[in-house]
């Protein structure tokens, strides 16, 4: 039996150009901004076992200062672990963050996967059960912005048409941050007018809008546009099982909830409760790869799908392993600026807007555990803080 005997968590900063972030420490209400450049910060987990072995993950959008802090937290008690067991490292974890809202075990987990994937020479997927190679991607777009990119209804109908052009066949919604009702209904109209019937289209509010009226009245705008889904509406912050369930009573677009309901068992009680009809679910937020599947085989069991929020390698290998999933999120994209996931691969793969095919799907990354080799060098020269944990010698 191999046990861990080095983790360590790298904290890097890397520049994005011509885009500006609501506040300084915020990861998702970032919008265009045309010559702004701004820092973001993530974190790399690498762990290794005393037979060689090494897992290692780059964290995308779960990466934020909390998570962060967890993971810190959790990494002494990898030490003298077999990192195989993943099952009892999850199990005890959960209990070990109780009192968090358990983000920072995800890159954990994912850099298990990788170990192990490694080891075994065998991809994720395949450790998981293959169910497909290539994955539908829908453009998810930034927040609408005030700085000539997506900055009026028609912008978004246009880009949403480019998109369509390029291949994607969903195009996805972010509106204003400000959470006005008649200007998110103004995009809703305007994608579907601009994109004819064709192509599918989601609405994520991003619990931007203030009161339950305004979620309703946009609820409408997405039934009138025949809208895929509507996602997290308004202020509850995505977590009221009773009003979500009234919301469903009262408009047509099935709803897709669950990204802020952290863990399986609480996603558990929202299906239970009537709160959604899709199921959000994320490695980086939901305990890992281990935390992904379980909650896919719950919903399964329940005949609902659920859809993977964000990118990255991880999402990829999730999304490939089960059925009851119809979309990849190219998070975030816009007309004039880049993905803010960090650079740091050095094997082409890519979440950026230009990433899918013809078809417009992405593929599950094939070669072993994440399949996917990382720019240690970029990482290193971009390091802010090491936290370094060793067994004794």
């Amino acid at each position: 039996m191999s046990k861990i005997n080095r983790v360590e968590i790298i904290d890097f900063e890397y520049e994005v150009r011509n885009l500006a972030a609501a506040t300084e420490h915020t990861h998702n209400h970032v919008a265009y901004k045309k010559g702004a450049k701004m820092n973001m910060r993530k974190y790399a987990v690498v762990i290794q076992a005393d037979d060689g072995s090494r897992g290692e993950y780059v964290t995308m959008w779960g990466g934020t200062r909390p998570a962060l802090a967890q993971s810190i937290m959790l990494a002494p008690s990898l030490l003298g672990r077999d990192p195989a067991m993943r099952e009892d490292i999850y199990d005890d974890f959960k209990r070990l963050l109780h009192h968090f809202d358990h983000m920072g075990y995800g890159p954990v987990d994912i850099a298990l996967w990788d170990l192990e994937g490694k080891r075994m020479n065998a991809s994720i997927q395949r450790m998981l059960g293959g169910y497909r190679k290539r994955l539908k991607t829908y453009a998810s777009t930034f927040h609408g912005d005030t700085n000539g990119g997506l900055d009026s209804p028609e912008k978004f109908g246009e880009f949403a048409v480019q998109c369509r052009e390029m291949g994607f066949q969903g195009y996805k919604i972010h509106g204003w941050f400000d959470g006005d009702k008649k200007a998110e209904a103004a995009i809703i109209t305007a994608c579907r007018k601009a994109v004819g019937a064709g192509m599918d289209l989601m609405y994520d509010g991003g619990c931007d809008l203030k009161t339950f009226a305004d979620a309703l009245y946009v609820g409408k705008a997405c039934d009138d546009a025949n809208f895929f889904w509507y996602e997290d509406p308004y202020r509850d912050t995505g977590v009221s099982s009773f009003a979500h369930k009234k919301l469903r009573e009262m408009i047509k677009t099935p709803l897709l909830i669950g990204e802020h309901v952290r863990g399986l068992e609480p996603k558990a009680d929202f299906i239970m409760a009537g709160g959604t009809d899709f199921v959000r679910v994320d490695p980086e937020y939901d305990m890992g790869i281990t935390g992904a599947i379980k909650t896919a085989r719950m919903a399964e069991a329940f005949g609902l799908d659920v859809e993977i929020h964000a990118v990255g390698p991880a999402h990829r290998h999730v999304m490939g392993a089960i059925r009851n999933s119809n979309w990849y999120e190219l998070a975030l994209v816009g007309p004039d600026c880049p993905n803010v996931v960090p650079p740091v691969y050095t094997c082409g793969y890519s979440d950026q807007i230009d990433c899918i095919d013809k078809d417009g799907t992405v593929g599950v990354p094939e070669g072993p555990g994440l399949g996917v080799s990382y720019d240690w060098d970029f990482i290193n020269e971009h390091a802010k803080a090491r936290h370094v944990f060793e067994t004794k010698k």
